[in-house]
């Protein structure tokens, strides 16, 4: 094995100079936030507490955050792209974004991740190993803090350590084993650091968790509102359960490697699975999820964000709350977010392409969401097929689950001060012919985490929910069905459901019998996953985890919508209003189901596993200190 180049430590680990926050903080509302630094060293930075707290706040915004907000490497994503555009829930319309570009268009290369800033997650662009190396710097160091109590230096350093892992679990998803930086490391020295399995990356992960959870409280109490955002001994818990799930998971847990293609020196050392099938991987999962919910009957504090009501609106007020408000959020386990308030960027970067319909769910999204009484949605049924979102002539009486209101812009749905017009020739769909059917190319819209774009960002910190407890449910339901618990199962995705006002799932699907065929079952859970967490960098995952192929090879639809009325395919001419002063507007229209075109995801109809993990840089990879090439990748 060759040594590990000093360029390599250079690039990824840097020097001993570093750019610290070393400004006065401001904490409350502003904690977290990257206020201006300079460049200084080792010494000035832990010579002083106030430096050091600095030196790792300013760490903490190096963490992944989901959705564009500037035009740049880091938070452009996929040049103000999104990859869970690349599932089977959303499809990008922007032309120039990298989903077009590199994925849509099939012509993703290996080469890319040297050439190019918009593929899906980039090895050297996000901002992980600078995350990583500062904080393996802030252990290394923070012992010789001269004015800080020993017990904040234990606490601090076990932030860290999370920091650290949840860094390595944005890249594990992407990429697979890793190599494994365990220090921080100067250039005079060459160092071997080859890349490891994958059990021993997880390993690396889940002890930094464990090690971090034995010293971090279980919540931040009384400072919630100062601190939101610091790691905590839930967050460390919650994190290792999650990184179990993918770990344990056929992408990696199979008797099958998921990709044959050369070259396979990655698959022979193990670097992308664990080299067959390990019940025992599940059984760790579901103890993690077990532990963590043991903790949380004990100390409490985190619980699901509850309606105040039982009508739709406090349903989706309450889950609105859960994924987008940081505010008092008892959910929200760990989070990230743009500096401040709503700002000009943030509304230009994601608002105006959202705005002009670049981003939109799919007919087969749409369709995961059941009935409001928690009953599966069906084309068959007559009467719902007439109209799929609202009862006839009232848009004040949603007939489906509230989530599919705050995940997508619907026909009817409150739209500012109208029901939203998506018929061909509505207000609100008449200024493109993209599919025929205007700005919103499915027949539907974005609205998670827009809304009605700026007016309604506006005040907000928009953080970026990373994990929250609804999530744990759903990874706990997962483990226990793999565990051969399925009633117990279902308990726990069926206490996600009621938030909403879901019925319990086994009731609403008598005919499935699910506590007795663990695959329905699992499906039914892969349903819910999307359903509650939209857009939360869930779904593209799931199918990638499940090496679901058929997936990947449907072929996805948009709905087109007519009036039926008699007024033509054209705005309505009636007055505006609230949303509840609607009287006489158009309510009987006709869906028509059509197929995307497939030029869209070419790559869809020539898909091969390979997709299933990104390649790594192939400068990275000519280096030789032990970076092999995922398979399929030359």
């Amino acid at each position: 094995m060759k040594k590990l180049t000093k360029y390599f430590i250079i690039l990824f680990l840097g020097t001993t100079v570093i750019s610290a926050c070393t400004d006065a903080i401001k904490f409350g509302d502003s904690f977290l936030e990257k206020a201006p630094g300079v460049a200084t060293s080792q010494d000035t930075i832990f010579g002083r507490a106030e430096y050091a707290r600095a030196f790792l706040w300013n760490t903490y915004s190096k963490m992944y955050y989901g959705l564009a907000t500037n035009w740049n490497t880091v938070d452009g994503k996929m040049n103000t792209g999104m990859f869970e555009c690349l599932s089977d829930c959303w499809h990008s319309h922007n032309s120039w974004d990298g989903l077009t570009r590199n994925y849509y268009s099939g012509s993703y290369k290996a080469s890319d991740e040297d050439d190019k800033s918009e593929t899906r997650f980039g090895y050297t662009k996000e901002n992980c190993w600078e995350a990583i190396r500062a904080s393996w710097i802030f252990i290394e160091n923070v012992g010789r803090v001269p004015d800080m109590e020993d017990t904040e230096k234990a606490r601090l350093s076990a932030e860290a350590r999370v920091l650290i892992a949840s860094r390595y679990f944005d890249l594990f998803r992407h990429y697979g084993g890793l190599p494994l930086v365990e220090k921080s490391y100067d250039v005079a020295t060459s160092y071997e650091l080859p890349r490891a399995t994958v059990e021993a990356t997880v390993n690396f992960m889940t002890e930094l968790l464990d090690e971090a959870a034995a010293i971090l409280p279980w919540d931040l109490g009384s400072d919630e509102s100062n601190w939101q955002g610091r790691f905590t001994k839930a967050a460390a818990m919650a994190l290792k359960c999650k990184i179990l799930l993918f770990a344990a998971s056929p992408l990696f847990n199979d008797n099958e490697p998921y990709c044959t293609e050369e070259p396979q020196e990655a698959v022979t050392e193990h670097q992308v699975w664990y080299g067959g099938y390990k019940s025992e991987l599940w059984t760790e999962c579901l103890n993690a999820c077990e532990d963590f919910f043991k903790e949380l009957q004990k100390n409490g504090h985190y619980q699901l964000i509850e309606s105040a009501g039982t009508t739709s609106k406090d349903y989706r007020e309450a889950y609105n709350k859960a994924y987008f408000t940081r505010e008092d959020n008892t959910e929200l386990l760990i989070s990230t977010r743009i500096i401040g308030k709503y700002n000009w960027d943030w509304w230009y970067y994601w608002g105006e392409w959202v705005g002009f319909g670049g981003y939109t769910p799919t007919l087969e999204y749409m369709e995961m969401f059941p009935l409001a009484d928690g009953k599966p949605f069906s084309w068959d049924n007559k009467t719902i097929a007439a109209n799929p979102f609202f009862t006839n002539n009232d848009y004040n009486e949603p007939i489906r689950d509230p989530r599919l209101y705050e995940t997508m812009l619907v026909n009817g749905a409150s739209f500012g001060d109208h029901a939203a017009e998506l018929w061909i020739g509505g207000r609100d769909n008449a200024n493109s012919t993209k599919q025929e059917i205007g700005i919103y190319a499915t027949g539907f819209g974005l609205y998670k985490f827009y809304k009605l774009g700026k007016s309604s960002l506006a005040g907000h910190y928009l953080e970026w929910p990373y994990l929250r407890l609804a999530e744990v449910y759903l990874i706990y339901a997962e483990a226990l069905l793999k565990n051969n618990r399925l009633p117990e199962a279902i308990m726990q995705v069926n206490k996600v459901r009621a938030r909403v006002g879901l019925g319990g799932l086994e009731e609403c699907n008598p005919d499935k019998h699910l506590s007795t065929d663990a695959d329905v079952l699992l499906q039914e859970i892969l349903r819910e996953r999307a359903c509650e967490l939209g857009l939360e960098d869930v779904r593209f995952f799931d199918m990638i985890r499940y090496k679901r192929a058929d997936l990947f090879k449907e072929p996805l639809h948009g709905l087109k919508i007519y009036r039926n009325d008699g007024g033509g395919n054209v705005p309505w001419s009636g007055s505006t209003g609230n949303a509840s002063q609607f009287p006489g507007k158009p309510s009987d229209f006709i869906y028509q189901s059509f197929q995307l075109s497939n030029t869209a995801r070419s790559w869809w109809t020539n898909f091969s596993s390979k997709w299933y993990l990104a390649a790594f840089p192939p400068s990275e990879v000519n280096k030789h200190y032990g970076l092999t090439q995922n398979p399929g990748w030359n």
